[in-house]
């Protein structure tokens, strides 16, 4: 199993963001991007709406991620805002990893997060040796799908009522972009 502290010096500068590492210190800025019910309509249950300050404390301890895995916080003016990180598959699906990612709606609309998945995407890839990444998107989730789009994922189809949220059965569009085998 990975050792997380070897993702500890790993520091991503992008244009206007940085990704690097979740700290202790960012939970005030954490609870304020993330009690957003906007940011938490199109995410998994693992990111609970309202989100209290004991929700932020359990991600920041590791208690809802694995930070094993390269979990990473989008800093934008010396602030989180946001995180993206990559859930390794295992066994047989050793080669691929899962990719999710939010962003606090005050950053919307700027190309930030295009930008962040681009610069995570072609980092992972060779950080993880991996050959497949892929991500799920709530079928009303244009703008997360048009990221994934604006990045060279495919849309590879739809898992039809995949996910039961508040109360609403909801389509999976699956996405995934494929290293070229040499």
């Amino acid at each position: 199993m990975p050792d997380a502290a070897r993702w500890d010096a790993v520091r991503l500068d992008g244009a206007g963001f940085v990704l690097r590492r979740w700290r202790a210190d960012d939970l005030d800025v954490l609870l304020r991007h993330a009690d957003d019910p906007a940011v938490v309509r199109g995410l998994s249950h693992r990111f609970p709406t309202p989100y209290t300050r004991a929700d932020g404390e359990a991600f920041l301890a590791g208690r809802v991620v694995d930070f094993n895995d390269p979990v990473f916080a989008i800093e934008v003016d010396g602030a989180a805002c946001g995180g993206i990180g990559a859930r390794p598959g295992v066994g047989e699906r050793a080669h691929s990893a899962e990719l999710g990612y939010w962003l606090g709606q005050a950053h919307w609309g700027r190309g930030l997060m295009t930008r962040a998945v681009g610069l995570y995407t072609a980092w992972v890839f060779d950080a993880l040796r991996l050959h497949r990444l892929q991500a799920t998107v709530l079928d009303f989730n244009t703008g997360s799908a048009r990221v994934l789009d604006k990045n060279g994922f495919l849309d590879e189809g739809r898992m039809r009522h995949a996910v039961i949220k508040d109360g609403r059965l909801f389509d999976l569009r699956l996405f995934a972009r494929t290293r070229a085998l040499d």
